[in-house]
């Protein structure tokens, strides 16, 4: 499960990294594993105030039929930037683009990676025989 979860803090280290090369207005400033530490900051922020906004603004999202979760990717994506100094978003466009960018590049990334088994249920032990075909 550890390793699960560092798989995925790579993979958006990678997000991150490509939207600040795709959207003029993000940029990061360091090495790889300054990335990551976006990456971690960002998981945090997103843990910890993604679910407050989404309950805040729920009316708005109804309205909207989802579209203000956009917004919501942009602020969470700049709450990230003013508590780190290896991000910077310059201004709201570009954290609307970046937080969609975000939304829609994990999404592919979720598509592609493995699904996740809790515990060892469906595994078979080495010493057990192979099903017959």
């Amino acid at each position: 499960m550890i390793i699960r979860l560092f798989i995925r803090l790579v993979v958006l280290a990678v997000i991150i990294g490509l939207v600040a090369k795709i959207v003029p207005g993000i940029h990061t400033h360091g090495s790889f594993l300054w990335l990551l530490w976006i990456a971690l900051i960002f998981s945090v922020v997103n843990l910890i105030l993604g679910p407050l906004f989404h309950l805040l603004t729920l009316p708005l999202i109804i309205l909207t039929l989802g579209l203000f979760l956009i917004i919501v990717n942009a602020a969470l994506l700049g709450i990230t930037a003013a508590l780190t100094k290896h991000l910077s978003v310059d201004s709201f466009g570009a954290a609307v683009l970046g937080g969609l960018l975000i939304a829609v590049f994990s999404w592919l990334a979720e598509l592609l990676l493995p699904p996740f088994r809790k515990g060892r249920k469906g595994r078979r032990r080495s010493s057990e025989p192979a099903p017959a075909a």
